[in-house]
């Protein structure tokens, strides 16, 4: 068997200390600016910073060890936690002096001094007891951290094995819960009331045994064991966060729990996320020691925990998404189609069929409208919250879950799955305080993202009203075991239900079928019923678009082709910066549209879903999130009338005779309302000739049928003023010119 070789780490340190020294990197324009005493010898001017005081750590990136090193960054990264110590060791050999006058010297600095002037004193009579020196923990005013190579592998939480034991591992995840940051404790200083001596004692873990016995040399001459006292002030702590870390959504297989785990952060490393953050984090993978009487009720189990190294939050918001020149370029040619909201929405779940207007709402709810707040406080939220019911096997769940992969952050969670605390917040008990803390539920931890509930139907009452506040005011308020605050939850809301008995009853009322409390229904800003009634035209066309998914795994070819999620995701980051205002001519026309869908509801012979003063801001921010695709800061007229037919398709979704019914804001007959829309297509695209086959599409979205739209055609062309081909529709500027 052959012998297993250690390293020698007197040669390491060497290593480590030649690295620091010798390495150069090349210094960008920009730094020179900002800093024109910067050198080439990047770790070099690091400890200047530090030895002048400013800043408090040294990161060594293990890509540029690689490029000097390899063999020596491959040793770091199995074995990272020693080469921290050594080159922590390195760096107390080489610190220099500080370059600038130190303006303010702290309070650690004056004991510092004060204790080497005692032990200097002491040592002119009695010789130093090693015992009695300065450890170079209490006087180190930095931190090293490791930063592992950007080729290193990311590993899944279910890949870290026993293995990775000491490595230096990159792991990505949701922070779940994270503690307070309380000082611990790394150099306990005591004083001994017998011979005046200061003993030092360096703590590893969360808990240490304090000494007991003075090893002091006058005392152990004497015979005594002293009595120390634990020096508080003259001790040194460093800032600790525990942070819990639980497997991304994509990660986690089919039909298992997401794992988690413990992550030690300390120093400059706390602080870095809040709860809901995705981060990648680098870290080295280490195991607990349990003392005392846990490491016997423990036995030979060992719990693991990773000590962070760095953290980096992931681009979980649109607002920290960095573009680049392709997906701008990509963007400017999505814009500059006059089609755009339809390359948009039909983007979203591409091998669903159909469910046009239900994408539309969904794209628009992805956008959302303008969150305004006013002086005093008071939010107006922007966020749209989206209801889809509907019968089984509507797709509805499919939406949900690509919604969720579409948002940069988004949480998928099911009604009967969860509780009312589980959605909001929860009190528990906290493992390294014994305190009571708050942990965010699935609202919490959407926070400036999406919430997709599946089978909201199933949930009980008492939970469900768990999220009425979050829905309107967006906040979640807590009041348990002395615990009073209120949570952010600025989230959209998409949720799936069935109807009351598992399919829509036609002889029901909507309110009937859907069975949600009023106080519930007017907080979602658009309600669909996905109805699946039989039609032999429709379901040849269903049949054949689900055969070719499921023998090819994408969309059929005839279809258009879809944005790129990462394109989709920049430009919904675009859209939302823009702030659109609506001007004040369209006020006149926003309150009638409201004022008739009011006069709608009050009306008791209609089956239809009820009107509230919540739906104007609704209109609103249909309209804005309308607004916000075009990459315009001004509502137009189009965007409001789109609005109003948005929340009409919905609520005429729910009527019993869909089928047969007009929009309700179509007052006129069906030919002077498919004329309208021939002439409005024709000045937004600024022609005279038109696709057939675009118009068709836009007419039936707004709820006429084909034949209506063939013999409004036949209509106008015996009047002259259009003339159609088999693929164009075109408006005739001259009457009399035709014939």
């Amino acid at each position: 068997m052959a012998e297993v070789a250690y390293p020698d780490y007197a040669e390491e340190l060497t290593r480590c200390a030649r690295f620091l020294t010798q390495f150069e990197q090349e210094v960008s324009e920009r730094e020179r600016l900002e800093r024109p005493d910067r050198t080439t010898k990047k770790y070099m001017d690091a400890l200047q910073d530090v030895a002048d005081r400013k800043q408090r750590h040294i990161t060594v990136e293990l890509d540029d060890v690689v490029r000097d090193d390899p063999g020596l960054a491959e040793s770091i990264a199995a074995n990272a936690a020693r080469y921290i110590s050594l080159f922590e060791v390195a760096i107390d050999e080489m610190m220099p002096q500080p370059s600038v006058p130190l303006a303010d010297v702290d309070v650690d600095e004056v004991m510092h001094q004060h204790r080497q002037l005692l032990l200097e004193q002491r040592d002119r009579d009695i010789p130093r007891d090693e015992r009695n020196a300065l450890p170079p923990e209490l006087t180190r005013r930095y931190e090293v951290y490791l930063k592992a190579t950007s080729a290193q592998k990311q590993l899944a939480m279910r890949e870290i094995k026993a293995r990775e034991i000491g490595r230096l591992v990159k792991v990505s995840g949701m922070v779940t819960r994270i503690s307070d940051v309380r000082p611990l404790v790394t150099v306990a200083t005591y004083v001994c009331d017998d011979c005046g001596n200061e003993i030092y004692q360096v703590v590893q873990a969360k808990q240490f045994l304090p000494i007991s016995e003075c090893p002091s040399e006058t005392c152990v001459k004497n015979g005594v064991k002293g009595h120390l006292n634990l020096q508080t002030r003259g001790s040194k702590m460093v800032r600790f966060q525990e942070i819990r870390l639980q497997e991304l959504p994509d990660q986690v297989p089919e039909g298992n729990i997401p794992r988690s785990i413990t992550v030690h952060a300390r120093g400059e490393m706390t602080r870095r996320c809040t709860a809901g953050n995705q981060v990648e984090l680098s870290g080295i993978f280490l195991p607990i020691p349990y003392t005392g009487m846990h490491a016997l009720r423990a036995g030979l189990i060992s719990d693991s925990y990773v000590a962070a190294q760095s953290i980096t939050l992931m681009n979980t918001s649109y607002e920290s998404m960095e573009m680049s020149d392709e997906q701008r370029a990509a963007i400017d040619e999505i814009h500059s189609d006059p089609d755009r909201l339809q390359i948009l929405y039909r983007s979203l779940a591409p091998e669903i069929y159909g469910l046009d207007d239900v994408k539309e709402a969904l794209l628009l709810l992805l956008i959302s409208g303008v969150t305004k707040t006013r002086r005093d406080g008071m939010r107006i939220r922007g966020d749209l919250n989206v209801l889809l019911m509907g019968d089984p096997g509507v797709a509805k769940s499919q939406l949900l879950k690509h919604i969720a992969t579409v948002a940069p952050r988004s949480v998928y969670t099911t009604g009967k799955g969860s509780s009312g605390v589980g959605l909001t917040a929860a009190v528990i008990k906290d493992t390294l305080t014994n305190e009571l803390v708050l942990e965010g539920g699935a609202l919490v931890l959407a926070d400036n993202g999406i919430c997709c509930i599946d089978e909201f139907d199933k949930m009980d009452d008492a939970d469900r009203t768990a999220i009425h506040e979050v829905m309107e005011q967006q906040t979640v308020s807590i009041a348990k075991a002395g615990i009073t605050t209120t949570l952010n939850a600025r989230t959209s809301i998409i949720a799936a239900a069935n109807p009351l008995f598992g399919r829509y009853k036609i002889d029901l009322s909507a309110e009937a079928n859907i069975n949600l409390p009023p106080a519930l229904m007017s907080r979602f800003d658009l309600i669909f019923v996905l109805r699946d009634v039989p039609n032999t035209e429709n379901d040849v066309r269903l049949a054949a678009h689900i055969l070719y998914v499921h023998q090819n795994l994408k969309q059929p070819e005839d279809t258009h082709e879809p944005v790129p999620i990462p394109i989709l995701r920049a430009y919904i980051a675009e859209a939302r910066k823009k702030e659109p205002v609506i001007p004040a001519q369209l006020t006149g026309y926003i309150t009638e549209a409201y004022l008739q869908m009011r006069k709608d509801g009050a009306d008791a012979s209609k089956d239809d879903l009820p009107c509230t003063p919540r739906t104007l801001l609704s209109i609103l921010r249909l309209a804005q999130a309308l607004a916000r695709v075009r990459l315009d800061t001004e509502v137009a007229y189009t965007d409001v009338e789109e609005a109003i037919r948005l929340m009409y398709e919905s609520r005429r979704s729910s009527r019993v005779a869909s089928d047969s019914a007009l929009p309700m804001f179509q007052l006129r007959d069906y030919q002077t309302g498919i004329w309208e829309l021939i002439k409005s297509q024709a000045q937004l695209h600024n022609t005279q000739r038109l696709q057939k086959r675009v118009l068709l599409d836009q007419a039936k979205r707004k709820g006429y049928t084909e034949a209506q739209f063939e013999e409004t055609l036949d209509e106008y062309s015996q009047l002259q003023i259009i003339a159609t081909t088999h693929n164009s529709v075109i408006i005739v500027d001259n009457p009399q010119r035709v014939g």
